[in-house]
């Protein structure tokens, strides 16, 4: 099977979080994943928030990374996405409570994607995950229900 691997390096900037999407947006168009595929929302849910944690959380820069399978038009394969930074700190899951704005991005990633961690690289860490391309379907509705949290929360990102 093939394997297109793509990367993004993200500066410590609030703004990138809008870029990384984008850019993310256009390398799925291009592998064959429509924009409007619950595989795509979710997928660009999961880079809003491992870049945001990356950029408000560690400060450093870091580099986005996308493993798209297959051949144009596959539906069968495991797509990752994986951001990497200089901070050795390990990500640390929280519960936001409430109407509470922050504490929900690995929260999301656990619900959303098929398997997710991390791992020490370098100096840094590497936090990933994975959706697995046959499972889209049933994922649909997850995608839906936290795209109005994702207009919500990264507007403010946006906006710095």
């Amino acid at each position: 099977m093939q394997v297109l691997q793509v990367q993004l390096e993200i500066r410590p900037d609030p703004a990138e979080v809008g870029r990384a999407r984008r850019w993310a947006r256009s390398r799925l168009a291009g592998s064959g994943i429509g924009v409007d595929e619950p595989l795509a929302e979710t997928l660009i849910l999961l880079v809003s928030e491992l870049v945001t944690n990356a950029v408000v959380h560690t400060g450093c820069p870091a580099v986005l990374r996308l493993s798209l399978p297959g051949v144009l038009g596959e539906s069968i394969g495991t797509v990752r996405l994986e951001v990497a930074d200089s901070s050795a700190r390990p990500p640390v899951p929280r519960h936001a409570e409430g109407d509470e704005t922050n504490g929900r991005g690995l929260e999301l990633v656990d619900g959303l994607a098929d398997r997710w961690g991390w791992n020490p690289e370098g100096a840094g860490k590497s936090i990933w995950c994975e959706v697995d391309r046959c499972t889209q379907g049933a994922r649909a509705g997850a995608a839906y229900a936290a795209s109005s949290y994702e207009d919500f929360a990264y507007e403010a990102y946006e906006a710095v």
